[in-house]
Protein backbone atom coordinates (compact mmCIF):
# COMPACT_ATOMS: atom_id res chain seq x y z
CA UNK A 1 0.00 0.00 0.00
CA UNK A 2 0.85 3.66 -1.14
CA UNK A 3 1.43 5.46 1.67
CA UNK A 4 0.29 8.98 1.35
CA UNK A 5 1.91 12.47 0.08
CA UNK A 6 1.06 15.41 2.16
CA UNK A 7 1.76 19.36 0.84
CA UNK A 8 2.32 21.24 3.70
CA UNK A 9 3.02 24.80 4.80
CA UNK A 10 5.06 25.75 7.04
CA UNK A 11 4.98 29.05 8.84
CA UNK A 12 7.88 30.31 10.68
CA UNK A 13 8.77 33.64 12.31
CA UNK A 14 12.16 33.94 10.07
CA UNK A 15 15.33 31.92 8.95
CA UNK A 16 16.85 30.32 11.87
CA UNK A 17 19.81 28.40 10.80
CA UNK A 18 19.21 25.44 12.93
CA UNK A 19 15.81 25.16 11.32
CA UNK A 20 17.03 25.35 7.02
CA UNK A 21 19.25 22.12 7.26
CA UNK A 22 15.68 20.56 8.99
CA UNK A 23 13.57 22.37 5.66
CA UNK A 24 16.38 20.96 3.34
CA UNK A 25 15.53 18.12 4.03
CA UNK A 26 11.73 17.38 4.30
CA UNK A 27 11.89 18.97 0.81
CA UNK A 28 13.39 15.41 -0.22
CA UNK A 29 11.51 13.62 1.97
CA UNK A 30 9.00 11.30 -0.47
CA UNK A 31 6.19 11.66 1.61
CA UNK A 32 6.28 15.34 1.83
CA UNK A 33 6.10 18.51 -0.23
CA UNK A 34 6.92 21.68 1.77
CA UNK A 35 6.04 25.32 1.58
CA UNK A 36 7.84 27.51 4.27
CA UNK A 37 6.20 31.08 4.63
CA UNK A 38 8.83 33.65 6.22
CA UNK A 39 6.82 36.45 7.89
CA UNK A 40 10.35 38.09 8.82
CA UNK A 41 13.61 38.30 6.53
CA UNK A 42 15.85 38.55 10.02
CA UNK A 43 18.90 36.04 10.08
CA UNK A 44 18.79 35.95 6.13
CA UNK A 45 19.72 39.52 5.79
CA UNK A 46 22.38 42.11 7.57
CA UNK A 47 20.42 43.40 10.57
CA UNK A 48 20.23 43.79 14.39
CA UNK A 49 19.53 40.99 16.21
CA UNK A 50 18.27 42.29 19.43
CA UNK A 51 19.48 39.17 21.83
CA UNK A 52 23.45 39.61 20.47
CA UNK A 53 22.64 43.88 20.35
CA UNK A 54 24.69 43.47 17.00
CA UNK A 55 24.47 43.25 13.40
CA UNK A 56 24.08 39.73 12.80
CA UNK A 57 23.87 37.89 9.44
CA UNK A 58 24.35 33.89 9.67
CA UNK A 59 27.26 32.65 7.06
CA UNK A 60 25.97 29.78 5.98
CA UNK A 61 22.92 29.42 3.37
CA UNK A 62 19.29 29.71 5.17
CA UNK A 63 17.19 29.87 1.82
CA UNK A 64 18.40 27.02 -0.52
CA UNK A 65 17.25 23.49 -1.09
CA UNK A 66 13.82 23.92 -0.58
CA UNK A 67 11.03 26.07 -1.46
CA UNK A 68 9.87 29.43 0.32
CA UNK A 69 8.21 32.97 0.19
CA UNK A 70 8.24 35.65 2.44
CA UNK A 71 4.76 36.84 3.51
CA UNK A 72 5.04 41.00 3.42
CA UNK A 73 4.97 42.27 7.48
CA UNK A 74 2.19 44.68 7.46
CA UNK A 75 3.52 46.11 11.13
CA UNK A 76 3.67 49.41 11.88
CA UNK A 77 6.99 48.51 13.52
CA UNK A 78 8.01 45.20 12.30
CA UNK A 79 10.08 43.36 14.77
CA UNK A 80 10.39 39.34 16.59
CA UNK A 81 9.70 39.27 20.30
CA UNK A 82 6.40 41.67 19.91
CA UNK A 83 2.12 41.00 19.53
CA UNK A 84 2.21 43.28 16.54
CA UNK A 85 5.49 43.36 15.23
CA UNK A 86 4.39 40.60 12.99
CA UNK A 87 1.29 41.17 10.91
CA UNK A 88 1.05 39.28 8.04
CA UNK A 89 -2.46 38.89 6.72
CA UNK A 90 -1.73 37.58 2.99
CA UNK A 91 -1.06 34.53 5.26
CA UNK A 92 -4.98 34.05 4.81
CA UNK A 93 -5.36 33.84 1.66
CA UNK A 94 -2.64 31.00 1.48
CA UNK A 95 -3.84 29.32 3.90
CA UNK A 96 -7.02 29.04 2.72
CA UNK A 97 -6.16 28.95 -1.36
CA UNK A 98 -2.96 26.75 -1.43
CA UNK A 99 -4.69 23.18 -1.08
CA UNK A 100 -2.67 22.34 1.40
CA UNK A 101 -2.93 19.32 3.44
CA UNK A 102 -1.70 20.82 6.60
CA UNK A 103 -0.07 23.46 7.68
CA UNK A 104 2.67 24.06 10.70
CA UNK A 105 3.14 26.47 12.79
CA UNK A 106 6.58 27.62 14.18
CA UNK A 107 5.82 31.12 14.66
CA UNK A 108 4.49 31.39 18.04
CA UNK A 109 1.09 32.57 19.83
CA UNK A 110 2.48 35.44 20.78
CA UNK A 111 2.35 36.87 17.22
CA UNK A 112 -0.85 38.53 15.57
CA UNK A 113 0.34 36.42 12.52
CA UNK A 114 -0.62 33.30 14.43
CA UNK A 115 -3.92 33.78 15.09
CA UNK A 116 -4.43 35.04 11.57
CA UNK A 117 -3.61 32.20 9.91
CA UNK A 118 -5.08 29.73 12.80
CA UNK A 119 -8.51 31.53 11.86
CA UNK A 120 -7.63 30.64 8.73
CA UNK A 121 -6.87 27.41 9.01
CA UNK A 122 -9.62 26.53 11.12
CA UNK A 123 -12.17 28.09 8.58
CA UNK A 124 -10.60 26.32 5.62
CA UNK A 125 -10.59 23.41 7.72
CA UNK A 126 -7.27 22.40 7.07
CA UNK A 127 -5.45 20.03 10.25
CA UNK A 128 -2.71 22.10 11.74
CA UNK A 129 0.25 21.77 14.07
CA UNK A 130 1.61 24.28 16.44
CA UNK A 131 5.24 23.92 17.61
CA UNK A 132 6.31 24.48 21.21
CA UNK A 133 9.78 23.99 22.93
CA UNK A 134 8.00 25.15 26.63
CA UNK A 135 8.72 22.81 29.22
CA UNK A 136 7.00 24.38 32.04
CA UNK A 137 4.98 27.59 32.52
CA UNK A 138 7.90 29.83 33.89
CA UNK A 139 8.08 33.19 32.63
CA UNK A 140 11.67 34.33 31.13
CA UNK A 141 11.20 37.94 33.65
CA UNK A 142 9.83 35.87 36.55
CA UNK A 143 6.52 37.50 36.56
CA UNK A 144 4.54 35.18 38.60
CA UNK A 145 1.19 36.67 36.52
CA UNK A 146 2.11 35.07 33.94
CA UNK A 147 2.37 31.85 35.09
CA UNK A 148 -0.94 31.90 36.52
CA UNK A 149 -2.53 32.67 33.06
CA UNK A 150 -0.50 29.95 31.12
CA UNK A 151 -2.27 27.99 33.05
CA UNK A 152 -5.75 28.85 32.21
CA UNK A 153 -5.20 30.10 28.66
CA UNK A 154 -2.21 27.42 27.46
CA UNK A 155 -4.95 24.30 27.61
CA UNK A 156 -7.25 26.71 25.40
CA UNK A 157 -4.43 27.31 23.12
CA UNK A 158 -3.03 24.28 22.54
CA UNK A 159 -6.09 22.70 21.91
CA UNK A 160 -6.43 24.54 19.04
CA UNK A 161 -4.15 22.75 16.82
CA UNK A 162 -5.42 19.01 15.91
CA UNK A 163 -1.57 17.82 16.80
CA UNK A 164 1.46 19.63 19.44
CA UNK A 165 4.55 19.61 18.30
CA UNK A 166 7.32 19.13 21.39
CA UNK A 167 10.94 19.20 21.30
CA UNK A 168 11.71 17.27 24.21
CA UNK A 169 9.55 14.80 26.41
CA UNK A 170 9.91 17.24 29.29
CA UNK A 171 8.02 19.65 26.90
CA UNK A 172 5.37 16.29 26.51
CA UNK A 173 4.73 16.09 30.20
CA UNK A 174 3.68 19.73 30.25
CA UNK A 175 1.24 18.78 27.64
CA UNK A 176 -0.13 16.21 29.68
CA UNK A 177 -0.36 18.47 33.00
CA UNK A 178 -2.73 20.98 30.63
CA UNK A 179 -4.84 18.43 29.26
CA UNK A 180 -3.39 17.53 26.34
CA UNK A 181 -4.49 13.76 25.41
CA UNK A 182 -1.12 12.04 24.36
CA UNK A 183 -2.68 10.97 20.87
CA UNK A 184 -2.41 15.03 19.96
CA UNK A 185 1.40 15.74 21.25
CA UNK A 186 4.16 14.43 19.19
CA UNK A 187 7.39 14.38 20.27
CA UNK A 188 10.02 15.36 17.55
CA UNK A 189 13.03 16.23 18.68
CA UNK A 190 14.95 19.08 18.72
CA UNK A 191 17.81 18.52 16.33
CA UNK A 192 20.32 20.14 14.11
CA UNK A 193 22.64 19.10 11.03
CA UNK A 194 24.75 16.19 12.96
CA UNK A 195 26.41 15.38 9.56
CA UNK A 196 27.98 19.82 9.53
CA UNK A 197 28.82 19.60 12.61
CA UNK A 198 30.81 16.24 13.09
CA UNK A 199 32.61 16.76 9.51
CA UNK A 200 33.48 20.16 10.53
CA UNK A 201 34.38 19.73 14.06
CA UNK A 202 36.92 16.46 12.93
CA UNK A 203 38.58 19.03 11.06
CA UNK A 204 39.46 21.27 13.77
CA UNK A 205 43.16 22.36 14.71
CA UNK A 206 42.94 23.20 18.62
CA UNK A 207 46.03 23.98 18.45
CA UNK A 208 45.35 26.68 16.27
CA UNK A 209 42.60 27.83 17.62
CA UNK A 210 43.85 28.23 20.99
CA UNK A 211 46.84 30.21 19.95
CA UNK A 212 44.55 32.29 18.42
CA UNK A 213 42.91 32.67 22.08
CA UNK A 214 45.78 33.42 23.58
CA UNK A 215 45.57 30.09 25.92
CA UNK A 216 47.87 27.15 26.09
CA UNK A 217 47.89 24.29 24.26
CA UNK A 218 48.20 21.88 27.19
CA UNK A 219 45.37 24.47 29.40
CA UNK A 220 41.55 23.16 30.92
CA UNK A 221 39.39 25.34 28.87
CA UNK A 222 35.61 26.16 30.08
CA UNK A 223 33.26 27.69 27.66
CA UNK A 224 29.99 29.72 27.72
CA UNK A 225 28.74 29.89 24.24
CA UNK A 226 25.04 31.91 23.90
CA UNK A 227 23.99 35.60 23.45
CA UNK A 228 25.46 37.21 26.91
CA UNK A 229 21.86 37.84 28.42
CA UNK A 230 20.37 37.84 31.91
CA UNK A 231 18.78 35.31 32.20
CA UNK A 232 21.61 32.87 30.47
CA UNK A 233 23.17 33.72 33.55
CA UNK A 234 26.84 33.71 32.28
CA UNK A 235 28.28 35.45 35.78
CA UNK A 236 27.10 32.23 37.67
CA UNK A 237 29.95 30.70 35.76
CA UNK A 238 32.35 33.75 36.26
CA UNK A 239 31.69 33.64 39.71
CA UNK A 240 32.19 29.71 40.18
CA UNK A 241 34.58 29.25 38.29
CA UNK A 242 37.05 31.59 40.15
CA UNK A 243 35.23 29.55 43.14
CA UNK A 244 37.28 26.52 41.90
CA UNK A 245 40.31 27.90 41.36
CA UNK A 246 41.76 24.99 39.50
CA UNK A 247 45.11 25.33 38.07
CA UNK A 248 45.83 25.91 34.28
CA UNK A 249 42.36 26.54 34.00
CA UNK A 250 41.02 28.89 31.72
CA UNK A 251 37.79 30.43 30.71
CA UNK A 252 36.40 31.22 27.17
CA UNK A 253 33.38 33.31 26.58
CA UNK A 254 31.51 33.10 23.16
CA UNK A 255 28.72 35.37 22.52
CA UNK A 256 27.97 38.96 22.37
CA UNK A 257 24.74 40.58 24.39
CA UNK A 258 24.44 43.48 26.65
CA UNK A 259 25.75 41.99 30.27
CA UNK A 260 29.48 41.96 28.08
CA UNK A 261 30.63 45.10 29.47
CA UNK A 262 29.44 44.38 33.37
CA UNK A 263 31.07 40.30 32.58
CA UNK A 264 34.68 41.75 31.79
CA UNK A 265 34.44 43.99 34.78
CA UNK A 266 33.31 41.14 36.95
CA UNK A 267 36.49 38.92 35.66
CA UNK A 268 38.58 41.60 36.66
CA UNK A 269 36.92 41.86 40.07
CA UNK A 270 37.35 37.72 40.61
CA UNK A 271 41.07 38.26 39.87
CA UNK A 272 40.54 35.60 36.58
CA UNK A 273 40.66 38.33 34.07
CA UNK A 274 44.20 36.79 32.56
CA UNK A 275 42.03 33.45 32.39
CA UNK A 276 39.50 34.64 30.77
CA UNK A 277 39.25 35.12 27.46
CA UNK A 278 35.78 37.34 25.87
CA UNK A 279 35.80 35.64 22.32
CA UNK A 280 32.63 38.17 20.84
CA UNK A 281 30.31 36.92 18.14
CA UNK A 282 30.92 34.06 16.69
CA UNK A 283 29.50 33.01 13.08
CA UNK A 284 28.25 29.51 12.48
CA UNK A 285 31.50 28.33 10.53
CA UNK A 286 33.37 29.00 13.18
CA UNK A 287 31.77 27.35 15.93
CA UNK A 288 32.59 24.04 15.70
CA UNK A 289 35.94 24.93 16.57
CA UNK A 290 34.99 26.80 19.68
CA UNK A 291 33.56 23.61 20.85
CA UNK A 292 36.18 21.33 19.78
CA UNK A 293 38.55 23.74 21.77
CA UNK A 294 36.80 23.46 24.60
CA UNK A 295 37.31 20.38 27.69
CA UNK A 296 33.47 21.31 29.15
CA UNK A 297 30.73 23.54 28.09
CA UNK A 298 28.71 25.08 30.69
CA UNK A 299 24.81 26.26 29.86
CA UNK A 300 23.75 28.06 33.53
CA UNK A 301 20.38 29.60 32.44
CA UNK A 302 17.19 29.49 34.35
CA UNK A 303 15.15 30.44 31.25
CA UNK A 304 15.84 27.91 28.50
CA UNK A 305 12.75 26.03 26.86
CA UNK A 306 15.71 23.62 25.00
CA UNK A 307 19.33 25.21 24.40
CA UNK A 308 20.29 23.44 21.19
CA UNK A 309 23.91 24.55 21.96
CA UNK A 310 23.78 21.51 24.53
CA UNK A 311 23.13 19.29 20.95
CA UNK A 312 26.21 21.39 18.88
CA UNK A 313 28.71 21.19 22.06
CA UNK A 314 27.88 17.26 22.67
CA UNK A 315 28.38 16.58 18.94
CA UNK A 316 31.70 18.44 18.89
CA UNK A 317 32.59 15.53 21.37
CA UNK A 318 32.39 18.37 24.62
CA UNK A 319 30.97 17.08 27.53
CA UNK A 320 28.55 19.69 28.98
CA UNK A 321 27.29 21.15 32.27
CA UNK A 322 24.08 22.38 32.49
CA UNK A 323 21.46 23.85 34.84
CA UNK A 324 18.19 22.26 35.86
CA UNK A 325 16.56 24.69 33.80
CA UNK A 326 17.36 23.36 30.40
CA UNK A 327 15.30 21.60 28.75
CA UNK A 328 17.57 19.69 26.80
CA UNK A 329 18.85 17.77 30.06
CA UNK A 330 15.39 15.88 29.55
CA UNK A 331 16.55 13.59 26.76
CA UNK A 332 20.64 14.28 25.92
CA UNK A 333 22.14 14.78 29.54
CA UNK A 334 22.57 11.66 31.53
CA UNK A 335 24.28 12.68 34.63
CA UNK A 336 27.70 11.66 34.69
CA UNK A 337 27.69 10.32 31.81
CA UNK A 338 26.78 12.36 28.84
CA UNK A 339 27.09 15.39 31.08
CA UNK A 340 26.45 17.30 34.35
CA UNK A 341 23.14 18.72 35.36
CA UNK A 342 23.59 21.07 38.67
CA UNK A 343 20.45 23.34 40.48
CA UNK A 344 20.22 26.41 38.61
CA UNK A 345 22.16 29.38 41.03
CA UNK A 346 23.77 26.97 43.12
CA UNK A 347 27.71 28.08 42.63
CA UNK A 348 29.01 25.59 45.11
CA UNK A 349 27.63 22.46 43.33
CA UNK A 350 28.48 24.21 39.80
CA UNK A 351 32.02 24.92 41.42
CA UNK A 352 32.22 21.81 43.07
CA UNK A 353 31.87 19.51 38.78
CA UNK A 354 34.02 21.79 37.38
CA UNK A 355 36.43 20.71 40.32
CA UNK A 356 35.90 16.92 40.12
CA UNK A 357 35.51 16.57 36.17
CA UNK A 358 37.87 19.52 34.43
CA UNK A 359 41.43 18.40 35.82
CA UNK A 360 40.61 14.52 34.87
CA UNK A 361 41.04 14.22 31.44
CA UNK A 362 40.38 10.51 31.39
CA UNK A 363 37.35 10.76 32.55
CA UNK A 364 36.27 13.33 29.97
CA UNK A 365 37.27 11.79 27.43
CA UNK A 366 34.95 8.67 28.62
CA UNK A 367 32.56 11.41 28.51
CA UNK A 368 32.70 13.14 25.06
CA UNK A 369 32.57 9.50 23.32
CA UNK A 370 29.06 9.18 25.53
CA UNK A 371 28.06 12.31 24.01
CA UNK A 372 28.98 12.02 20.63
CA UNK A 373 27.64 8.63 21.05
CA UNK A 374 24.25 9.87 22.28
CA UNK A 375 23.56 12.33 19.31
CA UNK A 376 23.90 9.56 16.94
CA UNK A 377 19.79 8.98 17.44
CA UNK A 378 18.94 12.06 18.17
CA UNK A 379 19.53 13.74 14.46
CA UNK A 380 17.52 15.50 11.39
CA UNK A 381 16.57 11.80 10.92
CA UNK A 382 14.22 11.40 13.80
CA UNK A 383 13.26 15.03 13.65
CA UNK A 384 11.48 14.54 9.93
CA UNK A 385 10.30 10.84 10.70
CA UNK A 386 8.54 12.06 13.42
CA UNK A 387 7.58 15.41 12.11
CA UNK A 388 5.48 12.84 9.29
CA UNK A 389 3.73 10.83 11.56
CA UNK A 390 3.08 13.87 13.28
CA UNK A 391 1.30 15.44 10.16
CA UNK A 392 -0.60 12.14 9.65
CA UNK A 393 -1.98 12.42 12.44
CA UNK A 394 -3.19 15.56 12.12
CA UNK A 395 -4.85 15.04 8.78
CA UNK A 396 -6.15 11.84 10.44
CA UNK A 397 -7.85 13.65 13.56
CA UNK A 398 -9.24 16.46 11.17
CA UNK A 399 -10.99 14.02 9.08
CA UNK A 400 -12.33 12.28 12.16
Amino acid sequence: MTEARYRVLVVASHPVQYASPIFQRMAQHPRLEILVAYCNMQGAKVGADPGFGIEVAWDIPLLEGYQWVELPNRSLRPSLGRFFGLVNPELWRLVRGGKFDAVVFFTGYRYLTFWIGMAAAKIARRPSLFATDAHDLSARDKNKLKVHLKRWVLPWIYSLPEVVMVPSSGGFELMRTLGIPAERIALTPYTIDNDWWTRHAENVNRAKVRMQWGIPTDALVVLFCAKLQPWKRPKDLLRAFAKANIPNAWLAIAGEGPLRASLEKEAKSLGISARARFLGFVNQSALPGVYRSADLFVLPSDYEPFGVVVNEAMLCGCPVVVSDRVGARFDLVRAGETGFVYPVGDLNALARILTEVLPNRQRLQIISKAAKSRMANWSPHENIEASVEAIARAVRLRSC
